[in-house]
């Protein structure tokens, strides 16, 4: 009976073993699955200051944490390793040599959060680096010589929360990254920043602001970035609190503090509306998923919905006005509540007693003015060249016969003083000739001028001699009707 139960009991040892093998092979698990240079704990492999030129291969599958810090990496292939490590969520590659990462190293570890890529060699950040990483929440990259940053390495990385890019040699400062949608901080401090998109930075939302780190760049002076960090100030955000002293500008190639500028004090700006006007304001915290309330310049809490009311709470706390009223304006106070600090901000709203055209009404008034201006500019050029003709610009005109002609008002006659059929004295050396003015008669109509149809009366002769009416070639006169000696 004994050497059955010692067959039985062998059996049973065999059986146990294959059955450790299968479950091993089924796993992907070797059966000593810690490399020789590492020490391995649980699911955490530390292969730390080892002076390892590769990484160690047959890593364990179920790794979570893999620390390769302190070593002489100085690339990173695709095929890095030959195992798929599903679980790993960090990866620590700092204070290595490395100058290189392929496009499709980070392919093993879909699933990683947390990776440190800092105290390296890098120099530029490809296109799609770092896109396939869309677990990832924190990224250090501090202390590289990192130069350019390509648009799109950090795409589809929507839930990066962490990025430390601090250290390097970046020029361009990187809008893309701050829109990311969770970043909540992004460190470009001890760059070679010079110019900030002001206008860009300034319309972030205070919880963005609240972890942008720009301290130690050669930024230009100016009033616009002494105004940005004025502001930060006035709401004690982190950047400028915790590194004031650091904040420089460079102007005439000296070093300057950027809160000793010779520009005007920052004054926080009030919201400005007009009657009617539809406004929404928000509770600009500096932190994300807090508990706002808000209360109006009367001391009265606005509450999400209320009947026949114009203002409002939105769920995500924003005050809402549907029609702007006069009797709106005031200071608005909203109060945040959260896990790490509570938070008071006053809104000052600024209503003008007037509506506002809109867009539409503001073209149509700019398109009539300038119809009318230039209405103005062609009649003053009609009226300059297309005028008639005056009086002098006219050609001679000629003369009309005496039944149809009524410009002529009188006939100025040259005649001799006397009828050569008369008698008289008579002198030979001298020519006298006499013109007189004809009196308006009643053959005449308005201006002295002849009706058509009429005809001057012939006066009566008088004294020795009868005076006659003028020839056709007889001078007209509108002088005088006292006789002129010629």
């Amino acid at each position: 009976m004994q050497p059955l139960c010692d067959l039985r009991g062998l059996w049973l040892l065999l059986l146990s073993w294959f059955l450790l093998l299968f479950e091993v092979a089924r796993a992907g698990r070797p059966v000593f699955s810690c490399p020789a240079a590492c020490l391995c704990a649980s699911n955490i492999l530390s292969c730390s200051k080892q002076q390892l030129p590769n990484v160690p291969h047959s890593l364990p599958r179920y790794t979570a944490l893999l620390d390769l810090s302190h070593n002489n990496l100085s690339r990173l292939r695709a095929e890095w390793t030959p195992t798929h490590l599903p679980y790993l969520h960090s990866l620590l590659l700092s204070h290595n040599h490395l100058n290189f990462i392929s496009s499709e190293a980070f392919s093993p570890v879909p699933k990683l959060r947390y990776l440190d890529l800092s105290s390296n060699q890098l120099r530029t950040l490809d296109e799609s680096l770092f896109s396939g990483l869309q677990s990832l929440e924190v990224l250090l990259l501090y202390n590289n010589h990192i130069m350019a940053v390509d648009r799109s390495a950090f795409e589809d990385v929507a839930q990066l929360q962490k990025l430390y890019l601090s250290q390097n040699q970046i020029s361009r400062f990187p809008l893309e990254l701050v829109r990311l949608p969770k970043l909540t901080l992004l460190d470009l401090s001890s760059n070679k920043l010079k110019r900030l998109p002001l206008s860009d930075l300034q319309k972030l939302p205070a919880w963005v602001k609240n972890g942008l780190y720009l301290h130690n760049n050669p930024l230009e002076c100016n009033c616009e970035l002494y105004q940005l960090f004025a502001h930060w100030q006035h709401r004690q955000l982190s950047p400028v609190v915790d590194f004031q002293e650091d904040l420089h500008c460079v102007s005439a190639k000296k070093l300057h503090s950027v809160f000793n500028l010779n520009c005007s004090e920052y004054k926080e700006r009030a919201w400005e509306a007009h009657l009617g006007d539809t406004l929404t304001i928000h509770c600009d915290t500096k932190q994300q998923e807090m508990t706002k309330v808000w209360v109006t310049p009367s001391n009265e809490r606005v509450l999400d919905v209320v009947a026949n009311s114009t203002v409002r709470v939105f769920e995500n706390g924003s005050l809402h006005f549907q029609r702007v009223q006069v009797e709106d304006e005031g200071v608005y106070t909203c109060y945040a509540m959260g896990e790490a600090f509570n938070e008071t901000l006053s809104v000052e709203l600024k209503v003008y007693n007037f509506t506002q055209h809109g867009h539409h009404d503001t073209l149509n008034t700019a398109y009539t003015t300038l119809v009318g201006c230039i209405l103005s500019v062609v009649l003053v050029l009609i009226y300059l060249y297309l005028t008639p003709c005056r009086c002098w610009c006219r050609g001679v005109e000629k003369p009309s016969s005496h039944q149809g002609d009524s410009l002529s008002s009188s006939m100025l006659s040259t005649t001799p003083n006397h009828d050569p059929m008369a008698g008289g004295d008579k002198d030979d050396g001298f020519d006298r000739r006499v013109a007189f003015l004809e009196p308006a008669g009643p053959g005449q109509g308005q201006n002295g001028k002849l009706k058509p149809g009429n005809i001057l009366p012939v006066p009566e002769a008088t004294g020795k001699g009868q005076r006659r009416m003028s020839d056709p070639e007889s001078v007209s006169s509108v002088f005088s009707d006292t006789p002129i000696v010629v």
